[in-house]
C-alpha cells in the first residue's frame, strides 16, 4: 500500500467553505465591473451619436472622428463579455464547492449523477449495495463531466481489480487530493450542463474507415478552383474569351459533383463529434500542463506524449477546421465559399486528421475516462480525511475490517463494527430481531470492499483484504411478469454466487435471510449445503436471518463459522436499538413487539404465547414424508 502522507487541510469543510467564499466575493466585484461597463458603453453610445450629429447634421467635424467612439465601443464589449464569463465561471466554482460540502454534510443526494444506465440486470451485487440511482455509491463519488469519466468509474465499482492496480490507483488518488485546483478547473471545463459525450459514437466516428483520397484527387480539387478564379480573373481582364472562363467554371461544377457523395460521407457526423472532442481536448489540455510522481498518473502522460503533437494540440486543429467549414453557412461568404470549393477543401483535410489522428481517439477517450475517474476518487479522498486506504493482500480469501462504517449514511448516524473473515472463521451467522442492522452490515462490508477494489479509502478505521468477488442476495425480489417467486428468484442468484467461486478470484458472499421462503426444516438442510459448498470452495461470508435454527449450523460447520447477534429494547412502547455487534446467538425476536406498537395486538395475549412457545419447545421428530399422521 502507498504511503498516505495528510497533507491535505485536515478540515475539508472549512477549506470548501473558504474557497467557496472567496470565489462569491471575486465575482461580486465583477458583477460591480460589468455594471461600470455597461455605464461606459452606453455613455460611448451617446458620444457617438452626438458626434454623428456634428459630423453629418452640423457639419462641425470630419467623419473620421467617429471611428474613435467605435473602437472604444469594440473594446468594451470585449472586456464586458470577458468580465461576463469570469464572473459566471467563479459563481460556477461556487457552486462546485458548495457540491462539496454538501457531500461532506451528508446532504448530497439528489445533487448528482445517480449512474442508472449502469446497473445490469442480474449483476451479483450492485443493486444490492445501492452502487447506482439516487442516494447511490456512484452519486457520491462521481464528479466526472465527461461520459468516458462516467464509465471508468462504474466500471471500477463493477468487478475487482487486482492488488498490483489497486496500488498504482491509491497511489494517483493520494497525488490527485493535493491538486484541489486542477480538480476544480477540470470539473470547470466545458458549458455548465453536464456534457454527454458519448464515447462509442466518438469511438466509432473517428475510427471509421475512410474513403481512401489518391494525391491526384487532392491535387485536382486544389488546383481547379485556382484555375477557375484566373480565368475569371483574365477574362474580366478582356486576355481570354468568355467561353474558356465558362468552360473552367462548368470544369469545377464536375469535380464538385463528382466528389459530392463523399464529401458527405466525410462530413458525417463531424459536427457533433467535434463538440464532444472539444471538453476532451480541456480535460486533456490541462492534463498535460501537470507534472507527476504518482506511476500511473506518470505512464498516462508519457503515453499520451508517446507519439506526434500534444492530443490537445491535434483537437485542436479539427476544431479549427469545423470552424472553418461553417463558415460556408454565411450568406455574404456562400458565393467565394463555392467559388473555392471550400466545403470540398475542409472535407479532404478533416478526412487527413482523421486518418492520421483517429486511431487514436480511443486512446484519449479512455485516457480521460481514467484520470475523471481518478479525480473523482481524489475529491472523496479529500473530503473524507479519516477514511483510510485499505491494504490488499496476496492470498487466500481474507477480510479483516475495524469500525467498519457504510460511507452512504452520515456520521452522526453511523456505528461502526469489527468484521473478521479468513482466518479460521470463514462464515458469521447473523441473527438478530426486524430492523436491528443485520442488512445494514451486509451492506457496509459490501460496499467497503467495492471501494478498497476500486482504490478509494474505506469508512474504517483500518481493513486487510484479499482480492475478492462479491457475491449478495440482499434485495431480491419475485417477478409478476417473469413468474418467478421470491423463492425461486433467491435460488438464481445463490446459483451465480456458488458459479463464481469456479473463478479464480475467491468470493465474498454476503446472503440476507437465506432461503426465506421455504419451511424451517428444509432451509436449515438446504442453506447448511449452500454454505459449506461455498466454505470448500475458498469462500468466506456472511449470511442473516430471523430463524434461530440456522444458527445450529455452528454445530456442524465446526469452527469455520461463528455466531454473532445485533440486541433490541422495548423502552416506553418503542424498540430501540444500539446496532452494535455481540457474540452468540440473539436471546429473543421483537416480532410481537413491534406487532403490539402499531396497533396489531389482537390474540396477543399473554396466555396465548406462552402456549405457542412450550410446545415449539417441546423435541420433536421430523417425520418421514411418505409416513401418515394419526
Amino acid at each position: 500500500m502507498p504511503t498516505d502522507p495528510r497533507s491535505v487541510s485536515a478540515d475539508p469543510r472549512a477549506a470548501c467553505a473558504g474557497r467557496r467564499e472567496e470565489r462569491l466575493a471575486r465575482a461580486a466585484r465583477l458583477t460591480r465591473q460589468e455594471s461600470s461597463l455597461s455605464a461606459l458603453r452606453l455613455a460611448t453610445a451617446f458620444a457617438a451619436a452626438l458626434m454623428a450629429w456634428g459630423a453629418f447634421g452640423a457639419h462641425a467635424m470630419a467623419p473620421i472622428w467617429l471611428a474613435l467612439p467605435a473602437a472604444v465601443f469594440i473594446v468594451l464589449v470585449l472586456l464586458h463579455d470577458r468580465v461576463i464569463r469570469l464572473r459566471r465561471r467563479l459563481e460556477r466554482a461556487a457552486s462546485y464547492y458548495d457540491d462539496c460540502i454538501a457531500r461532506i454534510d451528508g446532504k448530497w443526494e439528489g445533487r448528482g449523477e445517480p449512474g442508472d444506465r449502469f446497473l445490469e440486470e442480474g449483476h451479483l451485487y450492485a443493486a444490492d449495495l445501492d452502487l447506482f440511482g439516487k442516494g447511490s455509491l456512484f452519486e457520491l463519488l462521481c464528479t466526472a463531466r465527461t461520459r468516458s469519466g462516467e464509465e471508468t468509474l462504474a466500471r471500477w465499482l463493477l468487478a475487482p481489480a487486482p492488488p498490483e492496480v489497486v496500488a498504482e490507483r491509491q497511489a494517483a488518488v493520494i497525488e490527485l487530493r493535493d491538486r484541489i485546483d486542477l480538480r476544480e478547473e477540470i470539473a470547470l471545463l466545458g458549458d455548465p450542463i453536464r456534457a454527454v459525450v458519448a464515447p462509442d459514437a466518438l469511438r466509432s466516428w473517428a475510427t471509421a474507415p475512410a474513403d481512401a483520397v489518391s494525391p491526384w484527387v487532392r491535387a485536382a480539387v486544389a488546383i481547379v478552383p485556382a484555375a477557375t478564379i484566373a480565368a475569371l480573373g483574365l477574362w474580366g481582364a478582356g486576355i481570354i474569351p468568355r467561353p474558356v472562363a465558362l468552360l473552367a467554371a462548368v470544369v469545377q461544377m464536375l469535380v464538385m459533383l463528382a466528389m459530392r457523395g463523399r464529401v458527405a460521407r466525410i462530413l458525417a457526423g463531424v459536427d457533433r463529434s467535434v463538440r464532444d472532442m472539444d471538453l476532451l481536448a480541456g480535460v486533456l489540455h490541462r492534463f498535460e500542463q501537470e507534472r507527476f510522481v504518482a506511476p500511473r498518473l506518470a505512464a498516462l502522460r508519457a503515453l499520451l506524449e508517446a507519439d506526434g503533437p500534444p492530443p490537445s494540440r491535434c483537437i485542436a486543429r479539427l476544431h479549427r477546421l469545423a470552424d472553418l467549414l461553417d463558415a460556408r453557412r454565411n450568406q455574404l461568404f456562400a458565393p467565394a465559399a463555392m467559388l473555392l470549393m471550400w466545403g470540398t477543401q475542409l472535407a479532404l483535410a478533416i478526412a487527413a486528421w482523421r486518418a492520421r489522428f483517429g486511431s487514436k481517439v480511443p486512446r484519449w477517450l479512455d485516457a480521460v475516462g481514467e484520470v475523471e475517474a481518478l479525480c473523482a476518487l481524489a475529491g472523496y479522498s479529500y473530503e473524507n480525511p479519516g477514511d483510510p486506504f485499505p491494504e490488499l493482500l496476496e492470498g487466500p480469501a481474507l477480510f479483516e475490517g475495524t469500525h467498519l462504517g457504510h460511507p452512504l449514511i452520515p456520521e452522526a448516524r453511523c456505528v461502526r463494527n469489527d468484521v473478521a473473515l479468513g482466518n479460521e472463521v470463514k462464515v458469521l451467522i447473523v441473527s438478530g430481531s426486524n430492523m436491528s442492522g443485520k442488512s445494514t452490515l451486509l451492506r457496509t462490508v459490501g460496499v467497503n470492499a467495492v471501494l478498497a477494489q476500486a482504490g478509494a479509502p474505506v469508512r474504517a478505521r483500518s481493513l486487510r483484504l484479499s482480492r475478492l468477488q462479491v457475491g449478495s442476495s440482499i434485495r431480491v425480489q419475485d417477478s409478476l411478469r417473469g413468474g418467478t417467486s421470491r423463492f425461486y428468484a433467491e435460488l438464481k442468484r445463490l446459483r451465480g454466487i456458488v458459479a463464481g467461486t469456479a473463478a479464480q478470484v475467491p468470493v465474498l458472499f454476503l446472503v440476507d435471510e437465506m432461503l426465506h421462503g421455504t419451511n424451517s426444516h428444509d432451509r436449515r438442510i438446504g442453506a447448511e449445503a449452500v454454505v459449506r459448498g461455498l466454505l470448500d470452495a475458498g469462500a468466506v461470508g456472511m449470511i442473516t436471518t430471523h430463524d434461530l435454527a440456522l444458527a445450529h449450523m455452528t454445530e456442524t460447520l465446526g469452527a469455520r463459522a461463528i455466531n454473532v447477534h445485533f440486541e433490541d429494547r422495548l423502552e416506553d412502547g418503542r424498540m430501540t436499538f444500539d446496532y452494535r455487534l455481540r457474540p452468540g446467538v440473539v436471546a429473543h425476536s421483537n416480532a410481537l413487539a413491534l406487532m403490539r406498537s402499531v396497533g396489531l395486538g389482537a390474540g396477543l395475549e399473554d396466555e396465548v404465547i406462552e402456549s405457542h412457545r412450550s410446545r415449539s419447545d417441546a423435541p420433536t421428530t421430523p417425520r418421514h414424508p411418505t409416513e401418515k399422521s394419526a
